[in-house]
């Protein structure tokens, strides 16, 4: 094959599969919000099940419902009926993951489930399949096609069960209200679970790094200190450096709309009065959790006094650049 005709085929698969994808927002329905309210309820664990393909989807959503605050666990269908089925109590809920709904593996192990009492929830592909009627909710994952060629291997299809898989997480995780703080306690080991785990003053940007301004300063000259701080946003600071207001690109883009002239305006007269701080010793997992409650970017950082001591932005937490793990230069996020 010429490179023009590798990269044609490639580009294909990936429309083939995002076609797919896009195709189960028009059949999510009550049965995916029955699904998320069944599983929320539920006192006991989500145990998902699948074999070959979906197995290895199955162990991927797993993985991630643990992650995000959904208890989970994998049972193969075929351990399960050599013994495996006594981790498996009545408040456990069971997800069968088969794009055909007719794993006969599968098939034989969900009528034995539902003997200890459990729910069962389907991802399936086959509505009207036989692991469909053994289930109590099921969720429509049919794709009109495969990206194989052949329209054999499950290429489309998987695909399919994991992007719901992460619906499926999300949606839940953020039902629980799973925050950074919860994400950090779950990846002590990891490096965004380390970087939460450092103070705001091993982060924050300091002393020349700061845009700020006088509140007398004219919007031009403010302007011209915001761009050069290339942060999206700018402090304004009495004669003895108090933090009283800040300026974003948001800010801008509303005062733009109602003021004819913001040219003629003093940063006082423009700035956001009272924004929210923290302190060098906030945690960074704190400070996050204010980001994403107030849907801000950029926090200014300052003293009980409110004099300033630095500025964090998103990327100084999530990512870009060097960052410490106990005192020690490590690598990039």
């Amino acid at each position: 094959m010429e490179s023009t005709d590798i990269l044609k085929a490639a580009a294909n698969v990936l429309r083939i599969e995002a076609e797919g994808i896009m195709g189960l927002t028009g059949r999510l329905d009550h049965n995916f919000t029955r699904a998320v309210e069944t599983i929320y309820q539920s006192r006991g664990r989500l145990i998902i099940s699948g074999i070959g393909k979906s197995g290895i989807i199955g162990r991927k959503i797993v993985a991630t419902l643990n992650s995000t605050g959904t208890r989970a666990l994998f049972l193969h269908p075929v351990e399960a009926m050599h013994g495996d089925l006594g981790m498996v109590s009545g408040e456990d809920i069971i997800l069968a993951l088969s794009n055909s709904g007719e794993t006969e593996e599968l098939n034989l192990l969900i009528p034995v489930i539902r003997e200890s009492g459990c729910q069962v929830l389907a991802f399936t592909g086959n509505p009207r399949s036989t692991l469909a009627k053994h289930s109590d909710i099921v969720i429509n994952t049919a794709v009109d096609r495969e990206a194989c060629p052949l329209g054999l291997a499950p290429t489309a299809s998987t695909t399919a069960l994991l992007a719901v898989g992460d619906a499926l997480a999300v949606v839940l995780q953020n039902k629980r209200r799973f925050n950074s703080r919860d994400f950090r306690r779950y990846h002590p080991g990891g490096s965004l679970g380390q970087q939460l785990a450092l103070q705001v003053a091993d982060l924050m940007l300091t002393g020349a790094d700061v845009p700020r301004v006088r509140g007398e300063a004219s919007m031009p000259a403010t302007l011209a200190a915001m761009d050069k701080g290339g942060l999206g946003a700018i402090l304004i600071v009495d004669d003895r450096d108090r933090l009283e207001g800040i300026i974003t690109d948001g800010d801008l883009r509303r005062l733009i709309l109602k003021t004819p002239r913001v040219d003629q305006l003093t940063a006082q007269e423009a700035m956001t009065p009272e924004p929210k701080t923290a302190t060098p010793t906030t945690p960074a997992y704190d400070a996050l959790n204010v980001m994403e409650r107030y849907q801000i970017t950029v926090l200014p950082i300052a003293d009980p006094g409110k004099t300033v001591q630095g500025i964090l932005h998103l990327h100084n937490i999530l990512g870009k650049g060097a960052f410490k793990f106990n005192g020690n230069l490590a690598s990039k996020l």
